[in-house]
């Protein structure tokens, strides 16, 4: 008798388990979209365009930029030139931007080699910057983290939510923008689309 009641507990146990997992991938993939200040967001309006400003950026020359990273050191966007590049707007504060960044460290690894590189552009510098590196290295994030003015936000239609993503190809035109969190995979789907638009691209003038 103690052991079916051992055994009882255990299957309750594991299927509470197992339904936490599955709410916890649910909620990961579904996309959040997180007020760019830390305020109330009354008045959202639910149109995705106006969720996603930076969206009528597509098909267009991604604004140019230059700023300061962590150690100081001056980062321009132009210094990517010719490399597929995905410049993500983030904030310390921002749940659902820590969810991505892990997934961003993998995939720029696994893309390492066509040249994929990551910018993320604080949208909260006035946190600081050891509370911002303490945050990006306790997520486990070493690509470029820069510190993001307010021209350089509204230069990218305004970061009215976060996270907001641009995806820039090798010729800097921006390929897709997101706004909030996204899967993985659709991540990942974004990141195949910049590297190919930008090598097409570059083998057309290569032929002419």
């Amino acid at each position: 008798m103690i052991v079916g009641i051992s055994l009882l507990l255990w299957a309750g146990w594991h299927n509470l388990r197992e339904r936490r997992i599955a709410m916890q991938t649910a909620a990961a993939n579904q996309v959040m979209l997180t007020p760019a200040a830390p305020q109330s967001a009354s008045g959202q309006d639910s149109d995705s365009e106006e969720q996603n400003p930076g969206a009528k950026l597509r098909g267009k020359t991604a604004p140019a930029f230059t700023l300061s990273s962590l150690d100081g050191k001056k980062v321009s966007l132009a210094d990517y030139k010719g490399r597929p590049v995905l410049v993500n707007f983030w904030a310390t504060w921002c749940a659902p931007c820590k969810i991505e960044m892990p997934w961003f460290e993998e995939l720029r690894k696994q893309y390492a080699g066509q040249g994929f590189e990551i910018l993320g552009l604080t949208a909260d510098a006035d946190a600081g910057k050891d509370a911002i590196a303490k945050t990006a290295q306790k997520i486990g994030v070493t690509y470029p983290i820069l510190l993001a003015n307010e021209k350089v936000q509204d230069a990218y239609g305004g970061i009215d939510y976060l996270p907001m993503s641009f995806y820039v190809d090798r010729n800097g035109k921006v390929v897709e923008t997101t706004g909030g969190l996204s899967s993985k995979d659709e991540i990942e789907a974004n990141i195949k689309k910049t590297i190919a638009s930008g090598a097409t691209t570059a083998a057309v003038k290569g032929g002419e």
